[in-house]
């Protein structure tokens, strides 16, 4: 019987070969990069997380959320994986720094042009205010609403924790800036009850040497100066003084712009009567804004309204019998009167 002998090969494993293969199969990781890691140490102002470097990766607190975090425990949790970004390439310990908040950052920005492109209406707390207007955040990002575009009564400093309807005004990540308005959300849900050629009851709130804000119901429409009366003025001070209600007519509507005109003008039965007989304007308000409601639809219809000069030139139905529809414009009027009322 032959015995056979089975040598066994000797093979040698050094930790220079493991660091080397550690190498090889090691993933080369970037600045700016998004990557899964695990967190395995929790420090009193950060964590080091796994991400399958060599070294542990490492998240301070600052970087931990957009929003303020005093304790790392309030955003991360031990063996919590989820993503992170490669904020710093590494030290000469050859660790890479973390960051969550860059990630919350681009998403964040990525939220509101959504959020215009939609031209929605976001709702924030007011959590400071300056000299040009207040300061809210908008999905973690701090917006500025200008003075302009307030539209309360309040002092700005007493806005401080109020929650306001907001629409967006700009959005511009590269430069930072995210510009709100709280005067047009108010106007763009007012708008939804006003139509132009409406009156309505509203009081002033303030004179300028341009024209008089009106107060209708929480949003403000402008008087201009040259729509108060036919007769010339020279100063909206002359006529009107503030806290003074007045029936107003809306000419116009503006959504885009948070814009409401008025025209107390237009409701005048005789040229000036604003500053001869305001009474009477108001009296006859309803009477005048229906005249001028028939005479927009008119011109929307391409119909030539008579004027009052040549009213007994124009021949009733009983007159005359017309040959064609082009020839009744008495009975296209009293259509586009009967459209109008109902």
């Amino acid at each position: 019987m032959v015995t056979q002998k089975t040598t066994t090969k000797d093979i040698g494993f050094t930790h220079e070969d493991f660091a080397a293969l550690l190498d090889k199969y090691d993933y080369h990781f970037s600045p700016g990069d998004i990557v899964p890691g695990t967190v395995f140490s929790m420090e009193p102002r950060g964590a080091l997380i796994d991400i399958g470097a060599k070294t542990a990766a490492y998240i301070p607190i600052q970087e931990m959320s957009i929003n303020r975090v005093d304790d790392p425990d309030e955003v991360l949790q031990s063996n919590e994986t989820r993503e992170f970004f490669i904020l710093t390439d590494e030290n000469e310990d050859g660790q890479l720094t973390l960051s969550i908040r860059r990630i919350e950052y681009m998403r964040a920005w990525e939220r509101v042009r959504q959020l215009q492109a939609e031209d929605a209406t976001v709702r924030s707390n007011v959590f400071a205010t300056n000299r040009g207007g207040a300061l809210v955040r908008i999905e973690g990002l701090r917006g500025f609403i200008p003075g302009s575009h307030i539209s309360t009564r309040e002092a700005k400093e007493d806005l401080v924790g109020e929650e306001l309807p907001l629409k967006f005004l700009e959005v511009d990540e590269e430069r930072n800036r995210l510009v709100l308005s709280h005067r047009r959300a108010l106007v763009e849900r007012k708008m939804n009850g006003l139509e132009v050629g409406q009156v309505v009851i509203g009081s002033v709130r303030g004179i300028k040497p341009y024209g008089a804000f009106i107060d209708i119901g929480g949003v403000s429409g402008l008087l201009h100066i040259s729509e108060i009366s036919h007769d010339h003025i020279d100063t909206p001070h002359s006529v009107f003084g503030v806290n003074d209600e007045l029936k107003v007519m809306i000419i116009d509507l503006d959504a885009e712009r948070g814009r409401i005109s008025l025209s107390t003008k237009q409701l005048e039965p005789e040229a000036g009567d604003m500053l001869k007989n305001r009474d009477l304007v108001f009296e006859k308000a309803e009477e005048m804004a229906e005249k001028y409601r028939q005479k927009l639809l008119a011109e929307a219809q391409g119909i030539e309204l008579p004027t009052e000069e040549s009213a007994e030139d124009v021949p009733s139905a009983s007159d005359t019998e017309p040959e064609t529809e082009t020839e009744a414009p008495q009975e296209e009027l009293a259509a586009a009167a009967t459209a109008t009322e109902e």
